[in-house]
């Protein structure tokens, strides 16, 4: 009776709900949004696991992403291949790091991998001003700019190294609550999986 197509194994379905914020069928409304962003080359069927990944430079056209000043970084974040080429996997765990009903403690893992530009596992000064350069779309002045970030350093350094830890970058965002939400949110709410 009818041939309903299989996108992926209940194992694989449990798999994703296990590891994200998602339902059956908000993950399989991801997978026709990944889809759709190139037909061509992402199947209908996951059962056997492709191997495809989906470039940076469509997956940054999605309407959830294409305003957001750090859209590049936070696909190159997610990526396995660190270039912004995404597996599904990779796919599902950026909406479900960066969506409203994921921890706190999770975004902030994120931020800090998307504002540490030069991926030391620290947040320098040229990390900020790359950030802040973002955030303000250009509008200030290098001078303004470089005054921000020695500020920022003044107060957020704890152990004085000139340079943000991921505990220093926790104590900063813990005193800015609406940070996280505002500069890495890829959309708020579930909407990407209501589409």
């Amino acid at each position: 009776m009818g041939n309903k197509q299989t996108t992926f194994t209940d194992e694989q379905l449990e798999a994703f709900q296990d590891c994200t914020f998602f339902t059956r069928k908000e993950i399989l409304r991801l997978h026709s949004r990944y889809r759709e962003l190139a037909p061509h080359l992402v199947p209908l069927d996951y059962t056997n696991n492709p191997d495809i990944r989906v470039p940076l430079a469509l997956i940054v056209t999605m309407p959830e992403l294409k305003e957001n000043p750090f859209r590049d970084r936070i696909v190159e974040t997610f990526s396995e291949d660190g270039q912004g080429n995404l597996s599904f996997n990779d796919f599902v765990d950026m909406f479900s790091a960066l969506c409203e009903t994921s921890p706190r403690e999770l975004k902030t893992i994120y931020a800090f991998k998307i504002y540490d530009f030069n991926r030391d596992n620290f947040i320098c000064k040229d990390d900020l001003q790359q950030t802040l350069t973002l955030l303000t779309k250009g509008e200030l002045t290098e001078d303004e700019v470089l005054l921000v970030c020695d500020k920022a350093l003044e107060e957020a350094d704890l152990d004085g190294d000139s340079k943000l830890s991921f505990s220093d970058f926790q104590n900063m965002i813990s005193k800015a609550p609406d940070f996280l939400r505002s500069s890495t949110s890829c959309y708020h709410g579930n909407s990407l999986a209501h589409n």
